[in-house]
């Protein structure tokens, strides 16, 4: 006689059991409906009450409504896996049903990658869902879990082989059943649970891959430091798994995006950082300092960003993880790949005849050298990000001491032809579904990785020379010899032993392939900022005439001008790269003369400065700047230049002047102000500072009141400018904020900018450098708040 369903009960419980039963069967003949059973599982899934698991009905039940509703016997195997997963069984029998369950999903998963990732339904992938719905994911966690529960005294344990089977299963859910991987989130001691599993080689693939898709939706950002024996864990990663670890490591140091555009403006910015201040240090810089108190770490780091090809991973090692890869989703893309080039190397070296009369190696037993170029840009991409990450960090100054102690960057020096900017062979990998160009191509990534890279390591910082070799240092020394002028000092506390080897620097080579670069080239935008990197701060006449020498002038030029390149990002990174290259400089802007020589060449490129005063208003202010010192200069040289240059002659006419200032402050206003148009504030204020420095302050607040008059809304552009500086105020004479970036830019002391401000928001308005003077009482407007709520 079979047994009653599970869910009919007795006792006090006897009527809510009943009407989950009678919910469940829907008068069919007597018969459940499958579609109310799943509905009601769904709704305790939900709620966390009435049917949550396949346990709560009978076995018989189950085997006789899978006959109907094809649920591959799942919901069977489930309550076969509760029955013999208690505290007292033998996991034995638990590990036979695993191995039955696993194909059925894994054969689902293979198609959600093979069919380009449709979107997830339940009628899609049945499998995993049945899975799901009856209580799989619950039942997983609690097996995996149970090592950590004491029975007598002792802990429990069960195999890798077994916890290998549990992780799969789970990962095949959480890939093909929506919202499986965010419940898992939620379950915070689970996530730091299974960090411990990735003490055993055995599972350590299989659980950083899991890792890393829950901590991708995972709300909160866990802690790093509340993983038990952090230290002793990753000190005990071979190289190999740590550059795996890495993967994970990317989510935990970076500060999390909230997606929305708002949140990136400077209100909203600095209102988060005085959340922050009174909440002390974020998760991520939490997690930064617990990485860097490992031994070791960035050290390992290092080697792995500048190992060599030939000093990768063994072939059997490596072909073992591409074989644990294959039954993980992302990952399976890869394998497909590399196994396509590992055909396409082999038919090449069959058809080829054989040399010296000895016969070619099986490709079974030789791994095709792509193979391994790609394994290491896989694993380099990875590093890369997590040591800009820490540069970028509150301990950039420990970890730039480190980077440069372990020789990273002439490591990557001795890199650059052979990997990181080796040339496309036919068979380089691309990802299913990509093209070569694309950004998720693992080539593309890399480059643009070891860009940003660069840029972290270059900016504002002393290190940068690290960049050279010791003939260019020499260089360096040669150029501020004969301009008379006192080396850099940064250039001669740089210790020798620690920079480029070979016969060019890793600035150098950047700057040799930048020049090659096609046009529509992705890669201009993060090459610009790179090299722009190498000269910001204090400006430095031996490295702009360093880079000049090596035609960087011109071939920016090129780009703007001859090519009339379209693309925002890259004409601002050009624009700024320009400007810090020109600044102050009488050569560079006679170069400049010398290849815009006609007018029409010098009409493109006035039409590309004022297509965007946003892209290019940092070259406006450089010039502005330059056209100042040099008026102060008694000198022929810089006399001639004033006299011949179209460009500073352009920038020297009052009404040039007044046209940009009135549409730099018109384009920004407190509430849309970001890091990447607020340098058009600070343009504003530097042509006023200049404009007070002559005198003439009065003059240009005169002009600007009668330019909005001329637009017929008087007050609009006064008012607004008068917002933006009050925010500035708010905003760069706060305590935390470091004025340095405006002095160096601009060699004017950050007392005359803060001056200037309080200058031109004085109160009254009888003073002629007042704004306030300048607009009329009907139009007043002056007093928004436009603090971020």
């Amino acid at each position: 006689m079979a047994a009653a369903p599970a869910v009919a009960g007795s006792g006090p419980r006897r009527g809510r059991r009943a009407a989950a039963t009678a919910a469940a069967w829907g008068g069919w003949g007597g018969r459940p409906r499958p579609g109310n059973i799943l509905l009601q599982l769904r709704q305790g899934q939900l709620t966390g009450r009435g049917l949550v698991r396949a346990v709560q009905f009978s076995e018989t039940f189950l085997k006789e409504r899978d006959k109907q509703s094809k649920w591959s016997g799942i919901p069977q195997l489930l309550f076969k896996l509760y029955t013999t997963s208690h505290l007292h069984s033998d996991f034995t029998e638990c590990q036979k049903i695993l191995k039955e369950i696993s194909p059925l999903l894994s054969m689902e998963a293979m198609a959600f990658v093979t069919e380009e990732r449709k979107p997830i339904q339940e009628a899609t992938y049945p499998n995993t869902y049945i899975f799901d719905l009856f209580g799989g994911v619950d039942l997983l966690v609690e097996i995996l879990m149970r090592p950590t529960i004491s029975l007598r005294g002792q802990k429990l344990r069960i195999s890798d082989k077994m916890s290998k089977d549990c992780l799969s299963i789970l990962y095949n859910t959480c890939v093909c059943t929506e919202g499986v991987t965010k419940r898992l989130a939620e379950k915070n001691d689970f996530v730091i649970f299974l960090f411990t599993l990735m003490t055993s080689k055995k599972t350590f693939l299989q659980t950083a891959t899991l890792i890393e898709d829950i901590l991708g939706v995972k709300k909160e950002m866990i802690r790093l430091d509340e993983v038990p024996n952090l230290s002793s864990l990753v000190s005990n990663f071979d190289q190999q798994q740590l550059a795996n670890f890495c993967r994970i490591l990317a989510v935990t140091i970076s500060e999390m995006d909230t997606g929305n555009d708002d949140k990136h403006t400077l209100l909203a910015k600095n209102a988060q950082q005085k959340k922050s201040l009174s909440l002390g240090p974020s998760a991520a810089e939490i997690n930064q300092a617990a990485l860097l108190s490992i031994p070791g770490f960035v050290e390992r780091l290092c080697k792995l960003a500048t190992r060599k090809v030939s000093e990768s991973t063994g072939t059997a090692s490596f072909l073992q993880e591409l074989e644990e890869w294959y039954t993980w989703l992302d990952n399976a893309l890869v394998l497909e790949a590399l196994m396509r080039v590992a055909n396409e190397e082999s038919e090449h070296s069959q058809a080829a005849p054989e040399e010296n009369g000895l016969p070619h190696t099986s490709a079974r037993t030789q791994l095709p050298q792509s193979m391994k170029i790609m394994h290491e840009i896989m694993y380099k991409l990875e590093v890369l990000y997590v040591l800009c990450v820490l540069l970028m960090g509150r301990q950039r100054n420990q970890v730039h001491r480190m980077i440069a102690e372990f020789k990273l960057i002439p490591g990557l020096n001795n890199l650059f032809d052979k990997l990181i900017w080796r040339k496309h062979s036919a068979s380089t990998l691309v990802l299913h579904g990509h093209n070569q160009n694309c950004d998720c191509s693992p080539d593309i990534t890399l480059k643009i990785q070891f860009l940003r890279l660069l840029q972290s390591f270059s900016d504002h910082h002393e290190n940068k020379y690290l960049l050279l070799n010791n003939q260019e240092l020499n260089e360096l020394s040669a150029i501020s010899l004969k301009a008379n002028i006192p080396e850099v000092e940064a250039v001669l506390n740089t210790d020798r032993s620690l920079v480029c080897d070979g016969k060019r620097g890793l600035l150098s080579r950047l700057l040799q392939v930048m020049k090659k670069e096609p046009a529509e080239s992705s890669f201009r935008f993060w090459q610009a900022r790179a090299v722009e990197s190498f000269l910001r701060g204090t400006t430095s006449y031996a490295d702009q005439m360093f880079l000049l020498k090596r035609g960087l002038l011109e071939h920016i030029l090129y780009c703007i001008v001859d090519s009339e390149c379209k693309s925002r990002d890259v004409l601002q990174s050009y624009f700024d790269l320009l400007g810090e290259l020109m600044k102050f400089n009488v050569d560079a802007f006679k170069r400049f003369n010398r290849y815009i020589n006609t007018d029409a060449k010098f009409q493109v490129f006035l039409k590309q400065i004022n297509s965007s005063l946003v892209d290019s208003n940092m070259l406006v202010r450089c010039v502005t700047l330059s056209l100042e010192r040099f008026e102060n200069q008694m000198d022929m040289k810089v006399a001639e230049l004033l006299s011949e240059c179209r460009l500073l002659a352009y920038i020297a006419q009052v009404p040039t002047q007044m046209s940009f200032l009135f549409r730099l402050i018109n384009i920004i206003h407190v509430q849309t102000l970001t890091q990447e148009n607020v340098s058009c504030l600070n343009t504003s204020l530097v042509i006023l500072m200049l404009a007070r420095r002559k005198e003439r302050l009065p003059l240009y607040l005169r002009l600007l009141q009668r330019m909005e008059h001329s637009k017929k809304y008087p007050g609009f552009l006064l008012n607004n400018f008068h917002n933006l500086l009050r925010f500035w105020q708010q905003h760069y004479l706060h305590k935390d904020k470091d004025s340095t970036c405006l002095e160096n830019s601009s060699c004017i002391n950050f007392s005359y900018w803060k001056e200037t401000v309080s200058i031109l928001l004085n109160p009254d308005r009888e003073s002629p450098s007042a704004l306030v003077s300048y607009i009329e009482e009907p139009y007043m407007d002056i007093d928004k708040d436009f603090t971020e709520e």
